[in-house]
């Protein structure tokens, strides 16, 4: 074909068919195909809709949206990599040819229609490839020309010639009913769902609701932002907003007023052709300002505004709103994080005075646990168990301490929702324990099962590894049948407990026995339930510790039996310093009785004293056990600050600089886990300037980030460690040699005061004051013989669980390491490094030489040699089970044991 007659065919198209010709080519060129066929001039005829093309199918009841499909199954297939202009397919000449022939024979037009193509489309379907054209096979071509004009009536191609028919921008359903609306394709009415009953209720941001109302009921520049962090609730504000227009609890100016979420997705899906996402955008603007109903939009993650369709700046969607949202012609409400606010709306003032700000924070505890308590009923009904309060505020709790990263109430509901879950399912499937249990014995049978073959084959098999195994076996079964009737048995009671259990609208009490099975299911269960009634804390906890991998047990401990038993616990680990640790327990316990000031840390206190006494040691137990374990501890070591501009290393570049946004290593560390123990260590060593950045931290309990944020300190325990004063303290504690009087022993008040000139050395006085100066002692010898004790006794514990050898040793060993230390200034840290740098290099060469024999002893003992060194004895058991030791052992059996509580 010519290009005259082409020109001659493009010419008799009418202004429909033209477009979508020029659409399709268009639609070509962006997919990289070297043609353009006639599926995409289809496909955009399907598009634009209102015409002769997709009211005749539907008409004749042809599955649009399959049709739909395989148009772009068979697109898929055509070759891609074209980085030129497509040329028209041979088919495609052919059906605007005889299309053209079937307007002029049977429609007696002066345009060709796409009611012609259509037909002309029939009659080519045995030559065309692909698939879905022979849907179109069973259209009768006569009853369509003979009612042609009532399928043809109200199209857009039936208007008066030259003008044109409103075109579709998007493609969600082929058959929906919305017609060419643009809000109704681009957006999802808020208020409706609201009205349908498919929106929890929202609680606890009533604030926050007020202000975004009075912010809409201006006359202009009535668009508020919410801005915060992910998880705290901004959509839902809008949400609840929504909830109360619906109610009428809003003043008249909001009164039936439609909120409607835009969906940037939908507007630039398929917007391939430069212009198309600002005519989509400007459809809707257009829309809003003629609608005779009042729209509110809501665009959520509102930063993906700003170069959206376009080049930022220039003209993109931002660019195109600010008219109308100066103007107040359409009210709008963006939400959005503090991140991307900073970095796309504090960048563009004319796009940030817009915009009212509104700050959502992340909910207290209270709080939270209000907003749970409003949803407590919807989950329930979900799942079908009962979600006790005290789930709810364990929730909340422990969400808050142990789950950084995330925000309130987020991950607490994400808690409820997984641990009622889990109650649900475990009432009826196998419980884990026993799943597991199985999997290992039929482990256990299937390596008997190859020792025994091997066996059978004249292999070699180790018959103490099958004595192992199958000792082992028995055990696992033994265990298993027993959590198999305690399965059966929790089951039972557990459905006696639901059957007794009284209906949401019933008036009734749980009954008595009810109540009877509910103590029975307690007695059964123990400390290791394997069904759960309800979802209570205890099922929370089990949540958070299989997320989090912090044991359950310490997270469900008492907070209150934890403090009342500070000082024991911290007894039991940090030996000598009895004074010290009780002026910490009190402070702390004061804090959490909420008698100090709520404004501050839970203690600031400055741990001098000398090297090697338990100042460190002391973090590590508080965070043990006020938080859960040593990953709530949080180190900094001072002493890498020497410098001033180390500051933005604690709390991040500020912007401008190198590292801006990536957080400060201080600041980072406690906003993951603000409930934690900040221990500072060798605070003397950081640059004074290091040390100004702690001023508002002590006294208000916050820092400010280089982004601005602002970081929470309230509840950590602030620790920090100098050896200043230790001079001071060591003079003072020693007894002299000598006195004419009896001698006593200083107070720690009178050594706090003494070592102050030392520690007004290098802390200012303003600082100095904000913390608690608690002096730490030299070590005496009997605190350095129970230390040794202590580290033996878990070396004990370390060759145990390895090896399963018994550790034995004299009482003169413990003297001889506690009397090593007194020699040096290194405190309880040479006892680790005698036994880590002498004792163990030994031990395991032995075990070794041992193991490469084939033949592990059973006892090993530590004695002190002739030449008064540490030697090592391994020995093994009697055949009469009396041991094989040296002579004089038998008074020595529980030395170590006697030592440690010494």
């Amino acid at each position: 074909m010519d290009s005259r007659h082409l020109r001659a065919l493009l010419d008799r198209l009418n202004p429909h068919c033209a477009r979508a010709l020029e659409a399709g080519a268009a639609f070509a060129a962006t997919r990289g195909h070297y043609e353009v066929t006639i599926e995409h001039v289809a496909v955009k005829l399907l598009e634009d809709g209102g015409g002769d093309f997709d009211r005749i199918l539907q008409y004749f009841a042809v599955d649009l949206d399959s049709f739909w499909q395989d148009l772009l199954e068979n697109l898929s297939r055509l070759r891609q990599g074209n980085q030129g202009k497509p040329i028209f397919s041979q088919n495609l000449y052919q059906w605007l040819e005889r299309g053209w022939l079937t307007a002029s024979l049977h429609y007696a037009g002066t345009e060709l229609r796409s009611a012609a193509l259509l037909e002309a489309l029939v009659e080519m379907i045995p030559q065309l490839p692909g698939k879905g054209f022979d849907r179109l096979e069973a259209l009768p071509l006569p009853q369509l020309r003979r009612q042609y004009s009532a399928m043809a009536a109200g199209s857009a191609e039936s208007a008066a010639e030259g003008a044109e028919a409103p075109r579709p921008e998007v493609l969600p359903s082929i058959s929906s009913p919305e017609g060419s609306s643009a809000l109704a394709r681009f957006t999802i009415d808020v208020t409706g769902r609201a009205a349908c009953g498919e929106i929890d209720p929202v609680l606890g941001r009533h604030d926050e609701v007020r202000q975004a109302i009075d912010i809409l009921t201006r006359r202009r520049k009535n668009n508020p932002i919410l801005v915060g962090e992910p998880g705290v609730g901004k959509t839902a504000i809008v949400e609840g907003m929504a909830l109360r227009i619906v109610e009428g609890k809003v003043p008249a100016l909001l009164c039936g007023v439609r909120l409607l979420t835009l969906d940037l997705g939908l507007l630039q899906a398929g917007a391939g052709v430069k212009g198309e996402f600002e005519k989509r955008l400007k459809n809707v603007i257009d829309e809003v300002k003629t609608s005779t109903t009042p729209i509110i939009l809501f665009i959520d993650e509102a930063h993906t505004l700003v170069g959206a369709g376009g080049e930022a700046g220039q003209g993109d969607a931002a660019n195109l709103l600010k008219p109308a949202l100066a103007r107040g012609e359409l009210r709008t409400i963006a939400a959005t994080t503090w991140a991307e606010y900073r970095k796309y709306f504090e960048r563009d003032a004319a796009l940030a005075r817009r915009f009212q700000l509104v700050k959502v924070d992340e909910p207290g505890l209270e709080q939270a646990i209000g907003m749970l308590s409003g949803l407590k009923t919807l989950y329930q009904s979900h799942h079908g168990v009962l979600i006790t309060d005290d789930a709810l505020e364990a929730a909340v709790r422990l969400s808050s301490r142990y789950i950084s990263g995330r925000q309130l109430p987020d991950k607490a509901i994400d808690l409820i929702d997984t641990a009622a879950a889990r109650v649900r399912m475990g009432q009826a499937a196998i419980p884990a324990l026993i799943d597991a249990g199985r999997e290992h014995i039929a482990y256990l049978q299937r390596r008997l099962g190859h020792l025994e073959e091997d066996r059978r084959q004249g292999v070699n098999a180790d018959s103490r590894l099958i004595a192992t195994l199958q000792r082992e076996e028995a055990e696992s079964r033994e265990r298993l049948e027993g959590h198999e009737r305690q399965w059966e048995e929790e089951r039972a009671l557990v459905g006696e407990i639901g059957r007794e259990r009284p209906t949401e609208d019933g008036d009734g009490d749980f009954s008595a026995a009810g109540c009877r099975a509910r103590r029975r299911l307690r007695e059964v269960q123990g400390d290791a339930p394997l069904v759960q009634a309800e979802v209570d804390a205890e099922a929370i906890a089990a949540v958070v510790a299989d997320w989090t991998g912090i044991p359950v047990g310490k997270m469900v401990r008492d907070d209150i039996a934890s403090l009342i038993e500070l000082e024991g616990a911290l007894a039991t680990r940090i030996v000598g310093q009895e004074g010290a640790l009780a002026e910490i327990g009190r402070a702390v316990r004061s804090a959490r009785a909420k008698l100090r000031n709520p404004e501050t840390p839970q203690g600031v206190f400055l741990l001098a004293g000398p090297s090697g006494v338990g100042k460190t040691e002391t973090a590590r137990v508080i965070a043990e056990q006020l938080f859960g374990g040593e990953r709530f501890l949080i180190t900094i070591n001072m002493s890498e600050y020497q410098e001033a501009h180390t500051v933005s290393q604690l709390k991040g570049a500020p912007p401008g600089y190198v590292g801006y946004g990536e957080g400060g290593v201080l600041t980072e560390a406690v906003r993951q886990r603000p409930y934690a123990v900040l221990l500072l260590d060798e605070v003397e060593k950081a640059h004074p300037e290091v040390m100004n950045l702690f001023y508002q931290v002590f006294d208000r309990g916050f820092m400010r980030d280089g982004e601005g944020r602002e970081i929470d300190f309230k509840n950590t325990v602030i620790l920090m460690t100098t050896n200043l004063g230790a001079a001071e303290i060591s003079e003072r504690t020693v007894p002299p040699e000598a006195a004419d009087t009896p001698w006593e022993r200083p107070s720690l008040s009178a050594l706090a005061e003494a070592i102050r000139p030392a520690l007004l050395s290098a802390l200012a006085p303003a600082l100095l004051a904000r913390m608690q100066v608690v002096p730490y002692l030299p070590l005496e010898a009997e605190a350095l013989h129970s230390i040794a004790a202590l580290k033996l006794e878990a070396l004990a514990k370390r060759l145990r669980q390895a090896h399963d050898i018994e550790l034995r040793c004299r009482p003169q060993v413990v003297a001889y390491l506690a009397g090593r230390c007194r020699q040096g200034a290194s405190g309880a840290r040479m006892v680790n490094a005698l036994i880590e740098q002498q004792l163990v290099p030994g031990i395991a060469k032995s075990l070794l030489q041992f193991m490469a024999a084939g033949e592990m002893p059973e006892i090993l003992s530590l004695e002190i040699d002739d030449k008064g060194d540490l030697s090592c004895l391994f020995a093994d058991r009697c055949a009469d089970g009396e041991e094989d030791r040296a002579p004089g052992d038998e008074e020595h059996e529980d030395d170590l044991a006697k030592a440690a509580q010494g």
